[in-house]
């Protein structure tokens, strides 16, 4: 084979720092944001059209909260309607993803607010017409929407241009993928170049010293970012600033009667939830949630085997190296040939994913090829004390969020996958028993003999149209009445 493992050893990581330095070099240390990652199919997560997408918006006061729904939304997103939304206190436009009931739909009365993962975008409650949790909850009669917290998806910075223009111009994600894809692309070939190479060796102790320094090189990658870009933004970020904007603008945009919301989360989206409950309780003020529902999350991970625990060892190298950003899309779009071509190095990544035979294999890759993006340091640091005794708590270190989720006066229905590597179901058990027994509903999805759920499964799964949808519609339905 002309190719050997010591030709592999220098090409590959010399490769990753051409093309990182020529791609950031070329940026002439412009403010970037990172994509999410290329797309499925070997498409991108934002389209490769040549037709921008900018969207302008006119302030008269500075005070004012931006607001703008788009009425030329791009390609990638699959929803009826495209807004944004200002968050106090910084520059960033969050996008919500607005999914309209049918006419035929049943009549509710709230908004329904969908939140995901960490790293994560719109694109996972809605990865086809027959696989979208969105589009269904909207099919029975809820004003849906998703929000992409700041760093995610199709999030904006906004840039001043002239003063006397009185004129603000966003510079969205989309318009810088073309330059940041080749260097996901560039993960992506080495790679599947990797893989075929590993396909004609059987495994040995040399492979996983080829892993480690394919991986080692995003070091280099990481470094390179901290010349451009500071992700300086933590949970107590999305839980103070993010997810407060959000539901101000839905609910002046849905205008529900009582003023409330019905709120899903996805993973980190319902530690979210929870984290809100918590500290409306320990402050004696109302969430303005109807009820909530939460699909594999938790606040103390502590008494669980959680595949997450990984996390714990880069907790502390990675402060103090001040590494800025993990690159997760890059990585997941990189190691992706490894999972699903043979010798299946990665394999183990998909079951993080999904259960066999859960998600259709095209649906899988366009999950990971699609839905992640770079994730702060910062934020991973403090989402790691969930796996330290007293659970997760603010970035202060004081406040321990399980410590006051008992106050919590709303219905929640929290639900695990019974293969959930990242969120157990003990995890989740160990949130729910800290919950008023009154308020709390707590389910379980799969079965000894199969169908089996895991992370991503209770959202995208072939049965959760079928099993799980139906349960969650049924719970909020029970609440969705005005006083």
């Amino acid at each position: 084979m002309a190719t050997t493992t010591a030709t592999l050893y220098h090409q590959l990581p010399s490769d990753i720092r051409l093309a990182t330095c020529t791609l950031f070099r070329s940026f002439n240390h412009r403010h970037l944001l990172i994509p999410q990652c290329a797309g499925a199919s070997s498409r991108p997560y934002f389209s490769r059209s040549t037709t921008p997408f900018r969207l302008l918006a006119f302030s008269t006061n500075a005070n004012e909260p931006f607001v703008e729904k788009v009425s030329d939304k791009p390609p990638i997103c699959s929803a009826d309607e495209l807004h944004y939304v200002s968050v106090a206190n910084c520059d960033w436009r969050l996008a919500l993803w607005r999914y309209n009931p049918p006419p035929q739909a049943p009549t509710r009365n709230h908004p329904l607010l969908l939140l995901s993962g960490v790293g994560t975008n719109a694109i996972g409650y809605d990865l086809s017409p027959g696989s979208s949790f969105a589009r269904y909850m909207a099919g029975q009669g809820f004003d849906t929407w998703i929000l992409e917290v700041r760093g995610a998806g199709l999030n904006s910075k906004i840039s001043p241009v002239k003063k006397e223009d009185d004129l603000t111009r966003l510079a969205t994600v989309w318009d810088e993928s073309k330059l940041v894809t080749k260097l996901t692309e560039t993960f992506m070939s080495l790679s599947e170049r990797l893989s075929g190479f590993l396909s004609q060796w059987s495994v040995s102790p040399q492979l996983f010293d080829l892993q480690e320094r394919l991986f080692s090189t995003i070091d280099d990658f990481q470094k390179q970012l901290d010349l451009i870009v500071q992700y300086d933004w933590d949970f107590d970020h999305y839980l103070e600033e993010d997810v407060p904007a959000a539901m101000e603008y839905i609910r002046a945009q849905s205008k529900p009667k009582d003023g409330k919301l019905l709120a899903i989360g996805h993973s980190m989206g319902g530690i979210l939830l929870y984290a809100m409950l918590s500290r409306c309780g320990f402050e004696g003020r109302e969430s303005r949630l109807a009820a909530i529902v939460t699909l594999a999350s938790s606040l103390d991970y502590t008494s669980s085997k959680s595949t997450l625990k990984l996390l714990l060892p880069l907790a502390d190298p990675a402060q103090a190296l001040n590494v800025p950003v993990v690159p997760l899309g890059a990585l997941l779009t990189a190691a992706y040939p490894l999972s699903s071509s043979p010798p299946y190095v990665f394999s183990w990544l998909n079951n993080l994913i999904s259960a066999e035979d859960m998600m259709h294999p095209e649906l899988l890759k366009k999950l990971v090829l699609n839905n992640f993006c770079t994730i702060p340091a910062k934020l991973i640091l403090q989402l790691t004390t969930a796996f330290r005794e007293g659970g997760l708590r603010d970035r202060s270190g004081k406040f321990f969020y399980k410590d006051h989720i008992h106050k919590c006066n709303i219905p929640m229905l929290a639900i695990a996958g019974d293969q959930d590597l990242i969120c157990p179901p003990e995890a989740v058990e160990e949130t729910v028993k800290l919950l008023p027994e009154d308020l709390v509903t707590y389910k379980v999805f799969g079965e000894p003999s199969g169908p089996h759920y895991a992370h991503y499964d209770l959202v995208g799964g072939r049965m959760a149209v079928e099993q799980v949808y139906p349960c969650i519609v049924q719970f909020l339905g029970r609440y969705d009445s005005v006083s």
